[in-house]
């Protein structure tokens, strides 16, 4: 889908042509969504919309994130015009990453959603309850619930 071939030559396709629809299986917006709202991308850009960060800056910032899913995540991020790279040419060298216009503007409304996900927890929780309750029996609901607040940091 990136080029046509037309008569043995490689044309790159008009974007601003193309009708995208992530619901279909071909459309290419379904890597960029799966990178933006995958288990580190997300983070990442909400991470970055705080300024630019070096490696290991951001690496410790998003808390958990290895060093290759890091490496591997910015550089999808980048390739999909997120995330902008840049290396100093000192020594050692230097490199900064922030987002582009783009990677703001989604990073905007990945906050939003991260906001909102945060102020609704103690909703969330109390359904997780219920459910675990109603739906797991007690000895699994009890090893569910100490999950949930152990992937929480004991919060």
């Amino acid at each position: 889908m990136d080029s046509e071939r037309t008569g043995g030559a490689s044309t790159t396709v008009d974007a601003e042509n193309l009708a995208f629809d992530v619901f279909a299986r071909a459309c290419p917006s379904r890597g960029t969504l799966e990178h933006v709202t995958g288990k580190w991308g997300g983070l990442i850009l909400g991470a970055l919309h705080d300024g630019t960060f070096r490696f290991n800056e951001l690496r410790r910032r998003v808390d958990g994130v290895s060093e290759k899913m890091l490496s591997q995540t910015l550089h999808a991020l980048e390739r999909d015009g997120l995330v902008h790279r840049e290396a100093q040419p000192t020594n050692p060298p230097r490199v900064d990453y922030r987002l582009t216009p783009l990677g703001s503007a989604v990073a905007e409304r990945l906050l939003a959603l991260i906001h909102l996900v945060e102020d609704r927890m103690p909703e969330v929780l109390t359904a997780q309850e219920r459910y675990d309750t109603t739906r797991v029996g007690s000895g699994e609901a009890a090893a569910a619930r100490d999950a949930a607040v152990a992937g929480r940091g004991g919060r």
